[in-house]
């Protein structure tokens, strides 16, 4: 009952459409009675009566009866269609808007199969329910109401011993029911992993070629494909045990209707037109009951796809976007005061260990570590991604808990290391946070990327249309259309998360070169592994195991000949 409480607020604002499309299905559903009927009349006044004159008529009724129920039937389907396909897009928009609103957490254990498993197939079966099962499940049971009744009034002990097979029917679809409810599930869990393993396949193709690893991920494939096989099989085979007895037992109406009825007519207690429209409403009984399983499998597949997306919509962020007062701009001013920080699905390992620093408008800070040393977490606490364990971030001297969320991070640039691109063309990526920038100033900001002369060199220069993921494009270059991005925006405070790892040195000295005036307008925090890009650093931080063990400048982090000078040494020797 909850899924179809959840399903009637997507239907309410179509309800006139829903309820007129269910009076055509009704009608539809009686007109079907005019045939077999008609059909009684003529065997019993047009050919034992010899009542010529009654055929035409009966048989213009009889045709009119057709056009009419094919005229209507095709009317309440198409409307049907149409209700489901506005359905659907309520509801992947409401999909699509929670997870613009879910944060990383959601998404770092979250498989992207069981996203698009949600937005495709659930979605769809939804659909279907909608736009088929609903209006065949109405007229089935108008079509074993009506039918009954009308039966009932033509030989009521003829109708009584057709009822003999329902209890039967009602226990094979009861265990039909419970069955394929689990297989369903175990099917569209297997679907799920099936799109999860093709998109991780897709996005590491070139892994997959360089370490010519085909043959195995063709050999993983298979696995889950087999797995996907089986669970359908599983499903085909509750259907195989169940759907032959269901339609043996409804089948048994036409058997017992031909032999009972046959003989109330040989004892003159039934006519033969009566007997003629007896079986010709059979059907009426019959279909229904062949079709209890099928409509089972269905309702349970609608079941178990809204149950995952009911799931997924009451979600609730744990970084909630909330409508509070705009803020003024922010001035870049960032303070941790002793903030720890754990993932909530391993509280006991601290990432972050009572973090202590200040940055003041127009710094900039450098940020090394080791692998793992909690570099990237820390600058994530500062656009508020995650939320401090233990102590508090602030920024302009307010907790980063008390802003606006969509207010802190318009004034607020990350420009991460894994540089994600969108299927548009450059000038879009560059200007993705303000669309309608003038192309003059998309080329300034590329220039200070170092990205101008490059792009300049292709075709269509900025409007060059760019594949999947920045497809054609290489790691430096993708970094560098990233970064212009990011400095379009204008921020008060810029994160570059190891931004220049995939260029070369020359390319980051002339990049660094043309980041020294706008440094100075806003806060910049840089997480490197060369000391090359942070050594110019109002205040450097080194971290290890979530630690802060040395803080200071590129002079007095050598003077100290600690963790800071032994990178020194490795990295650019004792000489500058």
């Amino acid at each position: 009952m909850d899924t179809i409480r959840w399903l009637a607020r997507y239907i309410r604002p179509y309800s006139t459409s829903w309820t007129v499309g269910s009076l055509l299905t009704v009608v539809v559903a009686l007109l079907n009675m005019v045939q077999p009927y008609i059909s009684g009349l003529i065997v019993d006044f047009v050919i034992n009566e010899r009542r010529v004159d009654l055929l035409i008529p009966l048989l213009l009724t009889m045709i009119g009866s057709v056009l009419i129920r094919t005229f209507f039937r095709y009317r309440y389907q198409v409307r049907f269609e149409a209700i489901s396909q506005d359905v659907l897009f309520q509801i992947r928009g409401d999909l699509y808007r929670k997870l613009q609103e879910l944060d990383f957490s959601f998404f770092n254990h979250t498989r992207t199969g069981d996203i698009m498993a949600r937005m495709t197939g659930d979605t769809d079966a939804i659909r279907h329910s909608i736009a088929w099962v609903y209006f065949n499940i109405l007229d089935n049971i108008v079509l074993f109401i009506s039918s009954l009744i009308f039966m009932g009034t033509i030989e009521w002990r003829l109708t009584l011993s057709l009822l003999i097979v329902t209890p039967f029917i009602a226990l094979f679809t009861v265990l039909l029911s419970s069955r394929a409810n689990r297989a369903f599930y175990e099917i569209r869990e297997s679907f799920s992993r099936l799109n999860s393993m093709v998109e991780e396949n897709i996005r590491g193709n070139k892994v997959v070629k360089a370490f010519a690893n085909e043959a195995y991920e063709e050999e993983k494939f298979k696995k889950v494909n087999d797995d996907y096989k089986e669970s359908n099989m599983q499903s085909a085979s509750i259907s195989k045990r169940y759907l032959p007895l269901l339609e043996t037992f409804a089948s048994f109406m036409s058997v017992i209707a031909i032999g009972f009825g046959g003989w109330l007519v040989l004892a003159n207690e039934m006519s033969v037109g009566d007997l003629v429209t007896f079986t010709g409403l059979i059907w009426m009984i019959n279909l229904p009951m062949r079709n209890l399983g099928g409509h089972m499998n269905d309702l349970q597949r609608l079941f178990g796809g809204t149950t995952k997306i009911r799931e997924m919509l009451i979600i609730e962020p744990q970084i909630p976007i909330e409508q509070r007062k705009k803020a003024d701009r922010i001035h870049g001013e960032v303070e941790f005061q002793d903030v720890s920080f754990a993932f909530p699905d391993d509280p006991e390992q601290l990432v972050l260990d009572h973090v202590s620093f200040k940055a003041h408008p127009g710094e900039t800070i450098g940020i090394l570590g080791e692998t793992g040393s909690g570099k990237s977490t820390l600058v994530n606490l500062i656009s508020r991604f995650f939320d401090p364990t233990e102590g508090r971030v602030l920024i302009d001297g307010v907790d980063v808990r008390e802003w606006n969320v969509i207010d802190l991070r318009e004034d607020i640039t990350v420009v991460m290391q894994d540089a994600f691109l969108f299927s548009d063309t450059i000038q879009s990526n560059i200007s993705y946070s303000f669309p309608q920038t003038p192309i003059e100033a998309v080329e300034e900001v590329a220039e200070v990327a170092d990205a101008k002369e490059f792009i300049e060199k292709m075709p269509e220069k900025y409007a060059t249309y760019l594949g999947e993921q920045g497809s054609g494009l290489s790691g430096g270059q993708k970094q560098r259309i990233s970064l212009a991005r990011g400095l379009l925006k204008n921020p008060a405070i810029l994160i570059l998360d190891d931004t220049t790892s995939a260029v070369d040195m020359e390319t980051e000295v002339k990049i660094q070169r043309g980041m020294e005036d706008i440094s100075q307008e806003r806060t910049t925090f840089i997480i490197a592994n060369r000391l090359s890009s942070v050594k110019d650093a109002d205040q450097i931080l080194i971290l290890s195991q979530g630690e802060i063990i040395e803080r200071g400048t590129h002079e007095e982090l050598l003077a100290k000949e600690g963790a800071y000078y032994r990178i020194y040494e490795e990295q650019l020797g004792q000489g500058e």
